[in-house]
């Protein structure tokens, strides 16, 4: 539902917020107050068409944004913020949660949130391409489970049919195809690449151009050992030895510097080792190069490193041998592909019948509701052509909604009926019946009741206020009856501030509700005209009880 709803610069709207609540609620207010511009900026926000004619005169841009709650959405927090805002020279800046995005996903998004019924605008019953979703969701549990059953069969029949029509060209393409794959495949054989081989080669390379650095600091250290330090020892040893019987400490510090001697003796032989094996072998040096360098080349072609290079040469392999093994491979896709096919064919004749049965019963409902609104002429109907084999998502049927709205016409598309007022009738019949499995959480009737009176707008009242138990509803009306059944009632008004005209919008109290009504229903506030409005209010309470 709509909690909160942020209009500016719109027309003769300055800066209006508006607070909607659950259930039914109703507009009213005199002509040309802007009751139209709320509806038209839902349907700027819904992604509709924007002329620059709409910005408020002597600003520069419109800016339109509501607070949705929708649990269970694709987003984390379960309040929704869109807006849209229309610059003069015509750019569009469009978010959903304070993300930019374009007037197509806007369009896309508030297409499942808010559905406009109006003298002008019918949104999502116009799609034809929703009327059979809407027959399926009235039809429920008797044909879930086998749509559900179809379209998983569906998205694997068009993966392999993708796989089947995929194509390599005439022999000569082929050949040519199968040449590339070939080399691609003895070029990486033939280079005998090994896991962590990379790594391996960087550390011998670095150690090679770090060889000479290395060989002359052995050499230094060695002869440091062995023409200072271990000749100095040897000296301070023997000198030692010669006092040694004198004092039992002397013979402590000669025996551990015999230790370090022969520490210090191991270490110039390792060192004299190591320095020995250091040679700078250039030809061996040139070899690590060259393979690296084979390496990278390989890597620039076919994968990041070793392990994605061998990865890619055993795919191209897989595809040397689906082209060598085209001709059975094909003729495999096939066979599983005509199984599939007939599965699919299968269960879409059981969605046929089930469709036409709940068709009939579907018209036969929404009939008795157009009656019942005074269209007592007027015929709906549901036409379900059957093709035998061209599937699509929801089987081989082919859904549409057809009306005749008098006596000996013939039954035509929704969007062909020129009447706004019927079309928002035959609107109104169809989302009554429909209320319970209709997905889209907000519903608005832009004067619906246009061109009806008496009972028919009693009736046109309750059966809004039936679709206001499952749905939010907002609903523009002048009206006494209807504006009686509201849950929730707004009066829309316009003021002169500056020289300049505002519109206003006010919730109305129940006194003030009492008021409206009268004045709806009379013109004037007077106490007949306030008891009747209780009288309207009162039969509304009782309904709804």
């Amino acid at each position: 539902m709509i909690n909160t709803l942020h209009i500016k610069n719109i027309g003769i709207i300055d800066d209006i917020t508006i607070n909607l609540n659950e259930g039914f609620n109703v507009l009213t207010g005199e002509t040309g107050a802007g009751k139209t511009l709320i509806i038209g900026s839902l349907q700027i926000l819904a992604g509709g068409r924007f002329s620059k004619e709409m910005i408020r005169k002597g600003e520069k841009n419109s800016y339109v944004e509501m607070s949705v709650y929708l649990p269970n959405s694709e987003y984390e927090d379960d309040t929704v913020i869109v807006s849209r805002e229309i610059n003069i020279s015509g750019k569009n800046i469009c978010k959903i949660n304070g993300r930019l995005v374009t007037v197509n996903e806007l369009k896309k998004f508030m297409r499942n949130v808010i559905d406009i019924h109006g003298q002008n605008e019918n949104q999502s019953i116009l799609d034809i391409g929703t009327h059979i979703e809407l027959l399926d969701d009235y039809a429920s549990e008797k044909i879930k489970d086998l749509k559900s059953k179809y379209q998983e069969l569906y998205e694997e029949y068009n993966k392999i049919k993708l796989e089947i029509n995929k194509n390599y060209g005439d022999d000569k393409e082929k050949q040519r195809k199968l040449d590339l794959l070939n080399y691609q495949v003895t070029e990486i054989e033939n280079a005998n690449l090994k896991i962590n081989e990379e790594e391996e080669l960087e550390n011998t390379r670095k150690i090679m151009m770090s060889s000479e650095k290395i060989a002359i600091n052995l050499s230094e250290a060695e002869e440091q050992l062995k023409e200072n330090t271990i000749d100095s020892m040897n000296i301070v040893i023997k000198s030692l030895e010669k006092i040694e019987q004198y004092n039992e400490e002397y013979e402590k510090i000669t025996s551990r510097l015999k230790e370090c001697y022969y520490e210090i003796q191991e270490a110039s032989r390792d060192i004299s080792c190591l320095n020995s094996d250091m040679e700078f072998n250039e030809e061996e040096q040139a070899k690590v190069e060259e393979r690296l360098d084979l390496i990278n080349s390989l890597k620039r072609k076919y994968g990041n490193n070793i392990k994605e290079i061998l990865e890619y040469k055993n795919e191209i392999n897989q595809e040397i041998f689906e082209i060598k093994n085209l001709e059975g491979y094909i003729t495999s896709l096939k066979n599983k592909f005509k199984e599939i096919e007939n599965e699919m064919k299968k269960i879409a004749n059981q969605m046929d019948i089930i469709r036409n049965e709940y068709a009939k019963e579907l018209s036969k409902k929404i009939n008795k509701e157009l009656e019942e609104l005074e269209m007592k002429s007027a015929r709906f109907s549901i036409k379900i052509e059957f093709s035998e084999d061209t599937f699509n998502k929801n089987g081989l049927d082919k859904v549409e909604f057809l009306i005749s709205t008098n006596v000996g016409e013939e039954a035509k598309s929704l969007i062909k009926i020129a009447s706004g007022g019927e079309m928002s009738r035959i609107m109104l019949a169809i989302k009554n019946v429909l209320a319970d499995v209709d997905k889209i959480p907000v519903i608005i009737f832009d004067e619906i009741d246009t061109g009806i009176s008496g009972i028919a707008a009693n009736v046109t009242g309750e059966k809004i206020k039936r679709i206001s138990k499952k749905h939010q509803v907002i609903c523009v009306t002048h009206l006494a009856s209807i504006a009686a059944k509201g849950d929730y009632n707004y009066y829309v008004c316009k003021e002169i501030e500056n020289d300049k005209t505002k519109t206003r919008v006010k919730q109305l109290t129940e006194e003030e509700i009492l008021k409206e009504i009268a004045r709806i229903s009379s013109g004037t506030v007077t106490d007949i005209s306030i008891n009747h409005a209780k009288e309207l209010r009162n039969m509304s309470l009782k309904e709804i009880a």
